[in-house]
């Protein structure tokens, strides 16, 4: 039976079109969303921090994470990927990279941020991995340690893109969000739910998150199917 159900807590690697296909037209969308994402930024208030969640599962939000990591990489801003998924991690698998620490191992000991910063192939990537599994992601993401951590990673980084859970489902989104400069959501096509959007983005308020936009995937509309498109405050 244990063999069974860790087969299904498997996740799997996400798609980086970005690194393989620099001229596909999604990886154009990535580099839009780059773009709205550094117009949303102000003199007196330069966004840094951000929190890509989505309202449910398979909504996409670990592949525009990671894609979109590559892309402000690309564009030269020394950036971070920290897969705070702590629950189902795919950063480590997308990236090839062990898992044995990453964010849990600095919230939960005395590990420095820089004994788990992984390097990538792509030139201004760094990746921290969710690590191994804690009993109490929530009350990490929570504690004065994570804050401690993102004041520092803030003071190495030109970007920090944190990968979260689905919001409706835990609250791990909220509490990042919370202390994050902007919030994107995800939504997905034949997959996200009105009620669910509806609610994501009240538990968002909530928390008084500054919420970005919406990244809408998967538009059968478009001509390149899998499109994305940010839609900005």
């Amino acid at each position: 039976m244990a063999k069974k159900h860790n087969k299904e807590q498997e996740t799997s690697a996400v798609s980086l079109i970005s690194m393989v296909d620099q001229s596909s037209p999604i990886t154009e969308q990535y580099r839009t969303i780059r773009t709205n994402i550094q117009f949303s930024s102000s003199a007196d208030k330069r966004i840094k921090t951000i929190v890509i969640t989505s309202s449910g599962p398979g909504e996409g939000k670990s592949t525009t994470s990671a894609n979109l990591a590559v892309v402000f990489a690309n564009s030269g801003q020394r950036t971070l990927l920290v897969d705070a998924d702590m629950r189902k991690p795919t950063v480590h698998k997308s990236f090839g990279l062990t898992n044995n620490r990453g964010l849990s191992t600095i919230l939960s000991t005395e590990t420095q941020v820089g004994d788990v910063v992984n390097a990538t192939h792509v030139p201004n990537l760094f990746v921290v991995t969710s690590g191994i599994k804690p009993p109490n992601p929530s009350e990490l993401l929570g504690s004065v340690r994570f804050d401690v951590v993102m004041d520092e990673l803030s003071r190495l980084y030109d970007i920090i893109i944190f990968d979260m859970p689905p919001v409706v489902t835990v609250t791990d989104a909220q509490i990042v969000s919370s202390k994050a400069d902007g919030t994107i959501l995800v939504v997905r096509e034949d997959v996200t739910r009105k009620d669910a959007v509806m609610k994501a983005k009240e538990l968002l308020e909530l928390t008084k998150a500054h919420v970005l936009g919406v990244v809408y995937n998967g538009s059968k509309d478009a001509s390149d199917k899998g499109y994305y498109y940010y839609y900005g405050n």
